[in-house]
């Protein structure tokens, strides 16, 4: 049976591409969603994102028993929500942390993940890359 994989991104990640192409690159995601696909045909891929808190929750809740994994960018998110830990932690199904960019070596507030010591683990300055790497890290 495929795995199935659910890839979660948040707040103002609707506007990869445009958004500081500089820091997230040119391409947006439902783009590269289509080329992670294409890599990866025997895995059930679904992608959802939110700017809105209380929808990424939501969609945490209701990967349980649906998705051997889920591959989680949680935008800025990451920094501040107690809550989407607990969403994190309150589910059996593993969760990948990704981060685009390398936010350890960003704006010192992006430097403490609240979501990661709920994750399996965390894959970040890999570009788009780094959610090829974050569901590598769920199906081996």
């Amino acid at each position: 049976m495929a795995k199935k994989v659910l890839i979660v991104n948040g707040p103002n990640l609707n506007l990869l591409g445009k958004r500081e192409p500089g820091i997230y690159g040119a391409t947006g995601f439902e783009e590269y969603f289509g080329n992670l696909q294409k890599i990866f045909p025997d895995v059930a891929l679904d992608y959802y994102q939110s700017n809105i808190e209380g929808e990424l929750i939501d969609t945490i809740h209701a990967a349980a028993g649906r998705y051997d994994g889920v591959v989680l960018n949680a935008g800025g998110y990451t920094h501040t929500s107690v809550a989407l830990a607990d969403a994190i932690g309150a589910i059996s199904v593993p969760v990948v942390e990704v981060h685009i960019s390398c936010i350890l070596a960003r704006e010192a507030f992006r430097h403490t993940s609240l979501i990661a010591p709920r994750c399996k683990g965390s894959v970040m300055g890999f570009g788009l890359d780094s959610y090829r790497l974050g569901i590598l890290a769920l199906i081996s």
